[in-house]
């Protein structure tokens, strides 16, 4: 009662300041379904191949949302230039080897090497270290003494028994606490015993952290057939003995050469960057952001990500169509306003990582981040309410006890959506709120509105396509996204920032 009561209160006061400088409903109607349905049909289209991160689609997604901006009226958001480009980088394997006693053995087959985590680097030895599992911790040191300083030691994939791990799956094990242990023991190379050997990837995963504090072991899975050539009965009897707690690791003899070398791919990706600069508080910011790239495409299959995020992007453009548009009726906003796309999102939310490590403008005076991201569907899973006149928000209730107050107020007076707070729950097994590009600027101390419609069958998979779009609810929601903003951009205060940043310590 008290919340409604509040919200009500306080709808005439927001509205009566805003209202004596500029009404923003004439420019709210230029947000049309038709409007965007005809953006997203380009975005979301063949010819942007999916846009997957520093790939041609990508690039050419991002010119086109450029050109928009351009279009608009916009200015260029970095230091004169639209695009705010940052360093993405690719292993390519270019050829790996083992060789036992002589006799070759084929990767893919019966070794796999992982393209990025491995350095290029050749190693000739003379006898191999078995040490069980490999654990060397408080529960379990398969270590205990072994001298394994610069030596190659030979582990078991799997869990030790009773060893508790998430899963509660024996085949489930981190082959990063088995590096860690060998090389805190000092090990110059790991051989792991897995017979669930993977095809040779030629290219690795695409990262941005070109320069690691820490370069890892080199790592080579081999199948069973490999570790008997190695050890011979050695290996059978060895894994016999680690059910026993008195099990101790031992050297054995043998010739094995080992090779990896790969190269590394020098790429890049951009966010794209518009400017509306504000009058009075120009000095002060309002972000809308949202991601452009999706999940790319292969061979001829295209993952075409009209929802996730060819949805959200659309609907920043026809927001800042919106303010173009009242600017050029010279009802401006009183903060400048960036709107921003964001690649790198599916990666891990690299491109929203890069600006919040190298803002163009300062974090300090970013009064708001406006993130969409997937707002063209409906949830098949929302089971109370209105379906087709619904809004997932998420992060109105952190950071600021200002956002819920004025988000509340600018819905209830248009387009009245339910607003759904379902992943403002801890217990949220999602982890929503952790798994978009509003994070960032959250974690950084910007409050943070997030605007979502929920998962569905075609999430990260070739069918989501913008035939299959709500385009007359994506209208609302984009419309309440824009009422937001003006709210936030023609207020006479910035957002206050008094509640602290909660993160789960596995979300940090």
């Amino acid at each position: 009662m008290r919340r409604i009561f509040l919200a009500a209160f306080l709808l005439p006061a927001l509205y009566a300041g805003a209202q004596k400088k500029s009404n923003p409903q004439p420019f709210a109607k230029s947000i049309t379904a038709e409007n965007l349905k005809k953006q997203l049909y380009i975005v979301a289209s063949a010819d942007m191949e999916g846009r997957e991160t520093a790939t041609e689609g990508q690039r050419k997604a991002a010119a086109y949302i450029e050109s928009q901006f351009k279009s608009l009226g916009l200015l260029p958001g970095n230091n004169g230039s639209y695009q705010m480009t940052y360093p993405v980088y690719r292993d390519s394997l270019l050829n790996t080897s083992i060789e036992v006693n002589g006799t070759s053995f084929s990767p893919g087959k019966d070794f796999y090497v992982p393209v990025n985590t491995n350095h290029s680097a050749s190693y000739r030895f003379g006898e191999v270290v078995f040490a069980g599992y490999g654990f060397s911790d408080s529960t379990r040191d398969d270590y205990k003494g072994l001298d394994v300083r610069g030596k190659l030691v030979i582990v078991i994939a799997e869990n030790a028994p009773g060893r508790k791990e998430p899963t509660g799956n024996r085949r489930f094990f981190n082959p990063y606490v088995k590096q860690d242990a060998a090389m805190k023991n000092g090990a110059a190379a790991l051989l792991i015993v897995d017979n669930h050997i993977n095809p040779i990837i030629p290219k690795g995963n695409m990262y941005v952290n070109g320069y690691p504090k820490t370069i890892r072991l080199n790592s080579f899975y081999i199948s069973e057939k490999v570790a008997e050539a190695i050890l011979g009965e050695n290996f059978a009897n060895g894994k016999r003995a680690l059910t026993d707690s008195s099990f101790q690791g031992k050297n054995y003899p043998a010739e094995i050469s080992l090779n990896f070398s790969k190269t590394t791919l020098n790429l890049q990706s951009s966010n794209v960057l518009g400017l509306m600069e504000g009058t009075d508080l120009k000095d002060e910011y309002v972000l809308v952001t949202a991601h452009y790239d999706h999940l790319g495409k292969k061979d001829t299959t295209i993952w075409y990500g009209a929802d996730d995020d060819g949805s959200g992007t659309v609907s920043v453009l026809e927001i800042a169509s919106a303010f173009a548009r009242a600017k050029a009726a010279g009802k401006g906003p009183r903060r400048s306003i960036l709107f921003m796309t964001v690649s790198g999102e599916e990666k891990g939310l690299w491109g929203s990582d890069y600006y919040t490590q190298h803002p163009v403008y300062k974090l300090d005076k970013t009064s708001v981040d406006l993130n969409i991201d997937m707002v063209g569907r409906i949830d098949p899973g929302r089971k109370i309410g209105d379906s087709t006149n619904y809004i997932y928000i998420v992060g109105d209730d952190k950071l600021s006890t200002d956002l819920r107050t004025i988000s509340e107020a600018v819905n209830n007076k248009e387009p009245k959506l339910e607003l759904d707070y379902k992943y403002n729950d801890p217990r949220d097994s999602e982890f929503i709120y952790y798994r978009s590009d509003h994070f960032n600027f959250a974690k950084n101390g910007v409050p943070i509105i997030f605007y979502f419609s929920g998962l569905h069958r075609d999430y990260h998979r070739p069918t989501d396509t913008p035939d299959k779009i709500n385009y007359d609810i994506m209208k609302k929601r984009a419309t309440l996204v824009f009422y937001t903003a003006w709210e936030m951009a023609n207020r006479d205060a910035m957002l206050k920032r008094d509640k602290p940043l909660e993160i789960p310590a596995g979300m940090r």
